[in-house]
């Protein structure tokens, strides 16, 4: 008796552990929130101080605060308030500004690190979205984290895919920021 009991739970533990080893259906994690929208950047040169919405602060030694740097930026620090949009056109009427700062932060390749927020200020959000991340630049697709937020986005949590959607030179530039919480209260 005590053997036919050790028997049926030993085999109760092996289904329990191989039925949890082996998942039927896979979480898949649905955004509770999903936004489009689209920053522009005008970066200050030295001739554009009526249009600029951003500016280098920090050079590397030597370096002109109104050209950046050469050899992939590697130095350069910028801040910026740039108009947000729900379209790809600069003269469409803004839903926010996108606050924050850039360091070009490689030697070797074109990468940045980012920290801004989107500071909403629209009949359909109010608030902000606040982003922190690693930019590879030039990679058309790439991911940064939404670590919080306010207002309408209140501690909400996610993921943001941006991408390079227009440039023209090194003065202006449109990202396409594609955010998806994950975590909405």
């Amino acid at each position: 008796m005590a053997a036919r009991k050790t028997s049926v739970l030993l085999f109760f533990f092996m289904f329990l552990a191989l039925s949890s080893a082996f998942p039927r259906n896979k979480n898949k994690y649905k955004p509770c929130k999903h936004l489009v929208l689209f920053f522009h950047d005008i970066i200050y040169n030295g001739k554009n101080a009526a249009n600029a919405t951003s500016a280098i602060v920090a050079a590397p030694e030597g370096a002109n605060l109104t050209i950046l740097a050469p050899q992939f930026h590697f130095g350069n620090i910028a801040v910026f308030d740039d108009p947000i949009t729900l379209d790809n056109n600069l003269h469409s009427k803004p839903v926010g500004r996108a606050q924050g700062m850039y360091i070009y932060d490689t030697k070797n390749t074109f990468t940045a690190w980012l920290g801004f927020s989107f500071a909403l200020n629209s009949t359909d959000y109010q608030g902000s979205i606040n982003f922190i991340g690693y930019d590879p630049i030039l990679i058309k697709t790439r991911d940064i984290s939404v670590v919080g937020g306010t207002g309408d986005f209140f501690m909400h949590r996610g993921i943001a895919t941006i991408n390079t959607d227009a440039y023209e030179g090194e003065v202006y530039f449109r990202l396409k920021v594609d955010i998806k919480f994950y975590e909405c209260w």
